[in-house]
C-alpha cells in the first residue's frame, strides 16, 4: 500500500476572491507545497540538499489534472493527502485529496488532483536547462 501523507491549510481571507470562495490557484499551490511536504515526511532532504549532494534539483510539474468538487472560504482548515499513486523509471504519478473536517460526519472532499513530476538535474552542457533522471531507488523506497 502507498504511502500517506497530510499537510493542513488554514484558509486566510486573501485565498478568497470577493465573494469569500478560494481562488482556484491557491489549491494548486497547496498541492505544490503538499508535493514537497511529502518527500520531506518521508525523510528525503530538502531539494537544496539533495542538489548539493545528489545533483537533484526538484521534482517539477509535468502534467496536473484538477477536479473542484466543493468551495471553500475563509477561516476553514483543509488537509491535503498525498501519496504516489505510479512511480514510472523517469516520472510518478503523485495524487491529492483536498478535505475539509464535517461536525460528525465524514469530511467533505473539496477538490482532488493528479500530478505527474520528475526527477531532475541540472543539463551539464546548459545549467539554464533541466533534464529528467531516472527516479531514484533509495527516494522510491523510503516513500513506498
Amino acid at each position: 500500500m502507498a504511502r500517506h501523507t497530510s499537510h493542513s491549510v488554514d484558509v486566510a481571507f486573501g485565498d478568497c476572491d470577493p465573494a469569500g470562495i478560494v481562488f482556484f490557484p491557491n489549491f494548486l499551490r497547496w498541492m505544490d507545497v503538499a508535493s514537497l511536504s511529502f518527500f520531506m515526511q518521508c525523510g528525503v532532504s530538502p531539494w537544496r540538499e539533495l542538489e548539493k549532494t545528489r545533483g537533484i534539483v526538484g521534482t517539477p510539474l509535468l502534467e496536473i489534472n484538477t477536479k473542484f468538487l466543493k468551495s471553500a472560504t475563509y477561516a476553514q482548515t483543509l488537509t491535503v493527502t498525498t501519496h504516489v499513486e505510479e512511480w514510472r523509471r523517469k516520472v510518478f504519478v503523485q495524487v491529492h485529496r483536498i478535505t475539509r473536517a464535517v461536525d460528525g460526519g465524514a469530511p467533505d472532499v473539496i477538490c482532488e488532483g493528479r500530478e505527474i513530476r520528475a526527477f531532475v538535474q541540472r543539463d551539464p552542457g546548459d545549467p539554464d536547462r533541466l533534464r529528467a533522471v531516472e527516479v531514484p531507488e533509495d527516494i522510491r523506497l523510503l516513500c513506498a
